[in-house]
């Protein structure tokens, strides 16, 4: 599992709750995962990114433009597996 999360290049420290709320989930879920953070506009262009701090979980975009609560972050990881499964029905 990859988990991007999106912040602005001149305001670093704008996406520390979000760091903080997906390290929490993780730990809640005993889950793995990649966790990467960037600080690069054109990230930002390339997923069409406009508001951060942005949170993706396998090149989805989930939440943008607000820190997302542990609760939400914990829904979206307990989701995934029922969304791969479907995509994996479909291919």
């Amino acid at each position: 599992m990859r988990i991007d999360i999106l912040c602005k290049p001149d305001a670093p420290g704008s996406c520390q709750g979000t760091v903080e709320n997906v390290r929490e989930a993780l730990e809640t879920l005993g889950v793995e995962a990649e966790v990467h953070q960037f600080h690069d506009s054109r990230k930002l262009i390339d997923n069409r990114v406009y508001v951060v701090p942005a949170l993706l979980i396998d090149d989805q975009l989930r939440i943008a433009g607000r820190v997302p609560a542990v609760e939400e972050i914990v829904n979206f990881l307990v989701e995934r597996p029922r969304y791969l499964k479907e995509t994996a029905d479909v291919a």
